[in-house]
């Protein structure tokens, strides 16, 4: 069988490129159903986008790679389909757009573009052989127990990265840059929990709060959560795009707090007060016992000098830690790094040097922070790949 484009990889990228190909074009993904990553996400209402979207929220060897796919498709152009397809959505903290219902209405749409567009869907088919033809790529699949030849003029490669490999994720779209000589950045987890071998936070598993985590290149303001395993929330998973193995992170536990006044102020007028109590008032009490130990906090507020008081401040809000790791890909959102950017159309996706190969989404080396980022190169990185195809 022959077709104009065959596309590997029914996620959001995929998808999105089989609506703008034109042509006879197929999508192919081992997996039992189109956007499974769509389906699990944003607790099952997908965080589709994030109305703040743009070059500085993505992550690349190359940071200029991302702006062209980006501003030719923007966060505005899917809330249009969005909209008029009657997905119903609303404004979550920092831009991030959510269904007001389920996130399988975001894959029913891409379904209905793909329909209109013409785009046939295999699932459960499984790429056995791959080869540059003449005429463009000769393929061999498998589906339902049956082995099929195919030959197209156009491949997209859009099967994703590492993360959470319980759900199907491989390294195949790494495999076949390097069968056709493109290079590859390295790849680590991103957007995934911190890990600590000592089990130091396991009495605090379950309490959250507010917080800035931060290293020597960014920080964000968002919540932090304790865990069994270390630290996770979204400040934990967006700096841990940022982290280095070895490297110690800050966490601020008052990032907005004037915690020193307020503590000056009570023992003018609580003096009697146990300090760990006035804490309370401010953090989880968990958390004040469990830092009490570690920074011996105890006594009156009235025994407490305007030295040992910005003591206490400085230590909640300059807390230096070292995580053994991160949950690896298991847990993962994202995989940072991939398919080289240096090797492919900014414009377009495509290889440069391989005409008619195109890599789009999480598999190319470009990433975004949490909070709809990842979703948004996946429209705008299909749609760049599917309009080149077409020749628009």
């Amino acid at each position: 069988m022959t077709y104009d484009t065959i596309i590997l990889g029914a996620g959001a990228a995929g998808m999105m490129c089989a609506a703008h190909c034109g042509g006879r074009v197929l999508v192919i993904d081992h997996a039992k159903a189109p956007g499974e990553k769509i389906r699990i996400s944003g607790g099952g209402r997908c965080n589709f986008t994030n109305i703040y979207a743009a070059p500085d929220n993505f992550l690349s060897q190359n940071p200029h790679f991302c702006k062209s796919a980006l501003a030719r498709y923007t966060q505005w152009d899917f809330i249009d389909l969005a909209n008029r397809h009657d997905v119903a959505w609303h404004e979550k903290t920092l831009g991030q757009l959510f269904c007001d219902g389920s996130s399988k209405q975001i894959i029913a749409m891409l379904l209905t573009e793909m329909e209109r567009a013409g785009a046939e869907l295999w699932v459960q088919t499984s790429l056995r052989f791959l080869r540059k033809s003449d005429a463009g790529f000769a393929l061999e699949v498998e589906r339902e127990g049956q082995r099929h030849s195919l030959t197209c003029n156009n491949l997209v490669l859009a099967t994703g990265g590492k993360s959470i490999p319980k759900m199907g994720a491989t390294g195949l779209a790494y495999d076949i840059a390097q069968q056709f000589g493109l290079r590859l950045t390295n790849t680590r987890a991103g957007l995934v929990p911190f890990t600590f071998s000592d089990g130091k936070f396991k009495d605090l598993s379950g309490v959250s709060l507010p917080a800035r985590l931060s290293n020597d290149r960014t920080g964000f303001d968002e919540a932090l959560l304790f865990t069994h395993r270390g630290l996770s929330g979204p400040s934990v998973l967006q700096l841990s795009s940022y982290w280095c193995e070895g490297e110690a992170i800050r966490v601020n536990l008052i990032p907005d707090l004037p915690l020193y006044d307020l503590l000056r102020d009570q023992r003018q007028a609580s003096g009697r007060k146990d300090l760990s109590t006035e804490l309370a008032r401010h953090l989880p009490g968990r958390l004040v016992d469990y830092l009490g130990q570690q920074l011996l906090v105890s006594g009156k507020l009235a025994d407490q000098s305007d030295t040992k008081l910005a003591e206490l401040t400085k230590a909640l809000s300059d807390w230096h830690l070292v995580p053994s790791g991160t949950e690896g890909y298991r847990t993962a959102e994202v995989t940072l790094g991939g398919i080289d950017t240096d090797d492919l159309s900014s414009k377009t996706m495509e290889a440069k040097e391989i005409p008619g190969l195109y890599a789009i989404g999480e598999a190319v080396d470009v990433t975004g922070w949490l909070g709809g980022y990842n979703f948004q190169w996946a429209w705008s990185s299909g749609h760049a790949a599917g309009t080149a195809i077409a020749g628009d």
